[in-house]
């Protein structure tokens, strides 16, 4: 959400029923009224400064352990805004970041304090909305689920996409050697400008024997796959003896299957890497891996790559257009009338 200043004041609703405007429709429709119903502990209201031009301009408030029960789903996971009180975390006031499962596409939403966290002062707004759940998948999967060494080929699929260039980032800065698939010539100079050693535009070249060529004949150690269908079955035919294939999610629509003989032969792994199931057996992962993400981020070694922002009430426009593919990185929507198109 929008930068600025916070301006202290706080509006506190103990278990009671807190207003918002849902911004959920996808279809252009006109802001609908609804109420939010507050579990557990109080939803908190920060303002911005008052240099905001108009009332409507909140940060989003993340505040404490609370669960909301709405009569209708509001879309979007990541935020970022300001602190009210009573969390222990992090200060009145703070610029955070979080995850709630969805409610972030509106003016007010909550996040448990656990999956809150305080930005770094070098970053902005843009990057904290989106930096936590693609990092932190392409964290778990490249290093934990996928076991990446310096010096090995990594092959990132849907290299322009979010998670795959934060996979890029990643892969490099744990020294890999790092190839990228993209659907077009201006993708794939983004991932070149991500990080990429050599960028791959499937669309118009035999990619798996181009992977071949770039290592040598050796194929790729590790491969990154958000895609699956025919990505996940040729992946198979350019993967290296004793490659770790990760399963990230199945954006090109068909859920692939492989056969045992092809895992047999070339001594591959196929792994599974879903990052929420993760959380939810090992909770004390979040705050860790952020940790971690931070410092590389202070670094200079991760930047989230966001090529687009929206206003709030252009939602649906930035949904259509991710649904496009006409966007790379990460698009985000700002509470601000200043957001760029």
């Amino acid at each position: 959400m929008g930068g600025g200043q916070v301006h202290a004041r706080v509006q506190r609703r103990d278990l009671g029923v807190v207003p918002a405007r849902d911004r959920s429709r996808v279809d252009g429709g006109k802001h609908r009224t609804r109420q939010l119903q507050l579990v557990g502990h109080a939803l908190h209201v920060v303002r911005h400064d008052r240099r905001c031009q108009r009332p409507r301009d909140l940060q989003a408030a993340l505040a404490g352990g609370g669960l909301v029960a709405a009569e209708r789903r509001v879309a979007g996971t990541e935020v970022d805004g300001a602190v009210g009180d009573g969390v222990d975390r992090v200060a009145v006031g703070d610029r955070v970041m979080g995850w709630g499962g969805s409610g972030a596409f509106a003016e007010y939403t909550v996040t448990p304090a656990a999956k809150t966290f305080r930005i770094p002062d070098s970053m902005n707004w843009a990057s904290a909305a989106s930096m936590l759940i693609i990092y932190q998948t392409a964290y778990m999967s490249l290093k934990d689920r996928g076991a990446l060494k310096s010096g090995e080929w990594l092959l990132v699929h849907a290299g322009a996409g979010g998670v795959g260039s934060a996979a890029i980032q990643l892969g490099k800065s744990f020294g890999a050697r790092v190839v990228a698939t993209a659907g077009s010539a201006d993708k794939v100079d983004f991932c070149f400008s991500h990080g990429a050693d050599h960028a791959i535009n499937y669309r118009e070249s035999s990619w798996v024997d181009e992977v071949k060529r770039f290592t040598g004949g050796h194929g790729a150690d590790v491969i990154f796959d958000p895609v699956g269908g025919d990505v996940f079955d040729l992946s198979t035919k350019c993967i290296a003896s004793e490659g770790r294939l990760l399963v990230i999610g199945f954006a090109g629509g068909r859920i692939p299957s492989v056969a045992a003989n092809r895992i047999l032969l070339k001594n591959m792994s196929v792994v599974g890497c879903y990052w929420g199931g993760h959380l939810e057996r090992h909770p004390e992962y979040l705050d860790t891996t952020q940790a971690e993400l931070f410092a590389l981020f202070e670094a200079g070694e991760i930047k989230p790559a966001v090529s687009r922002e929206y206003a709030l009430e252009d939602a649906p426009r930035a949904l259509r257009d991710l649904a496009n593919r006409e966007t790379m990185g990460k698009v985000v929507l700002r509470m601000s009338q200043q957001a760029a198109t």
